[in-house]
C-alpha cells in the first residue's frame, strides 16, 4: 500500500537504534514490557518451554565421548581404532548440539498500527514475540529482532539471557518506524544476509503486500521468489495477524477511510452491499493467495486474531510441528 519503496541498508550497516538502553525510554513502555513479560512468563514456563525443546532441534550432532560397548548398542558406533588399542569393544556417543539461532522479523507498517478488538496488531505481535523469544532463551538460544516496514529500520542481532529478550519486547513496543509501506521480500533479503547459518526465522506481520492489481501481483510474486531461497536454506514460520473489522465492511453508510499506509483518504457508501461484497471478496482472495504461497513452500503458518487468544494456534503450531517429527 505504500507508494514507493525506500532502499534496504546493506546486510551488516548499522541499522539506527534509536531506542537503546543508553536513551531514555518512556515509563509507560517499560510497564508494558514488565506486564508482558509476566502474561507470558506462565505460558512458557508450563506449557511452551517444553513444546519449543521438543520441537526446534540443534544444528546437529556433536561428539561427546568413547565408551565401552553394552548389550544393545548400535554397531556402526562401535570406534574400531579405540577397540583395537583396549582390545574390548568402545563405541562413540554424540549428542545433540542444541544450541539455536532464533530471528523475530516484526512488520511495524502502518497497517500493524490497527485493532479494534482491543489491541492493536503490533502489540500483538509484540506478545507473541516475547513468547517465542522467553522460549528460546529458556532453552539457551540466542534471540535477534529486525523490524521492518518497506524498509529495514531495526535490527538487533542475535544474544542469550532475559535482560536481552526484554529489551526486544522494548524495542517492538517503542519504536517508531520511518515508513509506513511494507515490503515482505526486502526484510526476508535482508534476514538472510545476516544470518550466517541456518536459523529459525519468525515473520509476524499481516501479509498484506500493498499496492492493487498489477502491482500488488508483482509484490507477491516477489515475496514468494524471496520466501522460497530463504525457507530453502532456514526454518520460516508465518504468524499471521488479523483484525476482524478488516474482514468486511460494516453498513455504516458513507465513511471517511485512511489508507494506514500511504495516507491516502477515501470516501466509501458502505451502505452499498455490492461493495462490501467485493471489498469481502477481495480480502478473502488475498489471504488465501498467501495460505497458498506457504502450502506450496512448505512454509508453516500460525494464525492468530486480536479478538482471540494466540494460545492455542500457537499451541497447536508446536503440536502439528512434534507430530511430523515422529513420523
Amino acid at each position: 500500500m505504500s507508494a514507493g519503496s525506500a532502499p534496504t541498508e546493506r546486510a551488516g550497516a548499522a541499522v539506527r537504534d534509536p531506542h537503546d538502553s543508553s536513551g531514555g525510554v518512556p515509563r509507560e513502555i517499560l510497564r508494558q514490557v514488565r506486564l508482558i513479560e509476566l502474561r507470558t512468563r506462565g505460558w512458557v514456563e508450563s506449557l511452551f518451554g517444553g513444546e519449543y525443546h521438543s520441537v526446534f532441534k540443534g544444528q546437529g550432532m556433536e561428539f561427546a565421548e568413547v565408551r565401552e560397548y553394552q548389550p544393545g548398542d548400535e554397531v556402526r558406533a562401535i570406534d574400531w581404532n579405540v577397540t583395537a588399542r583396549m582390545g574390548e569393544p568402545y563405541v562413540k556417543r554424540y549428542v545433540e548440539e542444541r544450541e539455536l539461532t532464533v530471528l523475530l522479523a516484526v512488520d511495524l507498517s502502518g497497517s500493524e498500527q490497527f485493532g479494534t478488538r482491543g489491541r492493536l496488531k503490533a502489540e500483538l505481535a509484540a506478545e507473541i514475540a516475547a513468547v517465542l523469544a522467553l522460549s528460546a532463551v529458556r532453552n539457551n538460544d540466542r534471540v535477534g529482532l529486525l523490524v521492518f516496514t518497506d524498509r529495514v529500520e531495526h535490527f538487533v542481532p542475535p544474544r542469550k539471557g532475559r535482560r536481552h529478550v526484554l529489551r526486544l519486547i522494548r524495542d517492538v513496543l517503542a519504536f517508531r518506524p520511518r515508513s509506513r509501506g511494507t515490503d515482505l521480500a526486502a526484510a526476508l533479503d535482508y534476514a538472510a544476509r545476516v544470518l550466517p547459518h541456518r536459523a529459525v526465522v519468525f515473520i509476524l506481520s499481516d501479509f498484506q503486500v500493498g499496492g492493487a492489481g498489477e502491482e500488488a501481483r508483482r509484490r507477491q510474486e516477489a515475496f514468494e521468489r524471496t520466501l522460497r531461497l530463504v525457507s530453502g536454506r532456514h526454518d520460516v514460520v508465518a504468524v499471521s495477524i488479523t483484525d476482524a473489522s478488516e474482514e468486511a465492511l460494516p453498513d455504516a453508510g458513507v465513511l471517511l477511510l485512511v489508507d494506514p499506509e500511504t495516507g491516502a483518504m477515501h470516501a466509501v457508501d458502505t451502505g452499498r452491499s455490492v461493495l462490501r461484497a467485493v471489498y469481502s471478496a477481495r480480502r478473502a482472495a488475498g489471504r488465501e493467495a498467501m495460505r497458498r504461497i506457504f502450502r506450496r513452500l512448505g512454509v508453516d503458518e500460525i494464525e492468530v486474531r486480536t479478538d482471540a487468544s494466540y494460545i492455542t494456534p500457537l499451541l497447536g503450531f508446536f503440536r502439528r510441528r512434534e507430530r511430523q517429527l515422529k513420523r
